[in-house]
């Protein structure tokens, strides 16, 4: 593979890309730990780096001139938090429209301390019957990839214990800022 200068950049700083599997054409991408902005920035890098087209959910405040062109060349989805539409519903029907969608969400919905996850993430790939990859940013071993697709049952509290559990043994960026 050719390095590109994302993944060079990624290099220079003693990141390692943890990729072990084919991402499937469809899914929901958990990414965890969510403590930090550096986070984003290395979600940006790291899908740059192995060309992956993937798409996140952002404040609808960060669309507005001039970022908004940004944002969205970057896959950029604002949210409108006041809206009364099902987000869940929306992106479910836009999954199949497409022969190919990557959506990333932070389960966490904030950079502070949240130990109670948004099932967001969870709900979308349930509807959308997709998988969801569970991917994650370790600060103490400076690794970012993603290492696991887990399928749901339709048992959200188990798979959501499961799913946390994946995360036990990651660093945040801010360790107190990270609960499971």
């Amino acid at each position: 593979m050719k390095k590109n200068w994302a993944y060079k950049i990624l290099e220079q700083f003693g990141w390692k890309l943890i990729a072990s599997r084919e991402l499937p054409e469809k899914c929901v991408v958990c990414v965890a730990p969510h403590t930090s902005n550096w986070d984003f920035i290395l979600g940006i890098l790291f899908k740059t780096a192995l060309n992956i087209k993937a798409s996140f959910f952002m404040k609808h405040e960060w669309f507005r001139f001039p970022l908004g062109c940004i944002m969205r060349k970057l896959g950029g989805i604002p949210v409108y938090r006041d809206k009364s539409h099902s987000m869940t519903d929306r992106m479910a029907e836009e999954f199949s429209k497409r022969d190919q969608l990557l959506i990333a969400l932070t389960p966490e919905g904030t950079r502070s301390l949240n130990r109670d996850w948004k099932k967001g993430f969870y709900v979308i790939a349930s509807k959308a019957n997709v998988p969801i990859v569970l991917a994650y940013i370790d600060f103490k071993k400076k690794e970012i990839g993603y290492d696991t697709v887990f399928f749901p049952t339709g048992d959200m509290d188990k798979d959501m214990s499961e799913i946390k559990r994946h995360y036990m043994n990651v660093t945040a960026r801010y360790p107190e800022k990270f609960g499971i």
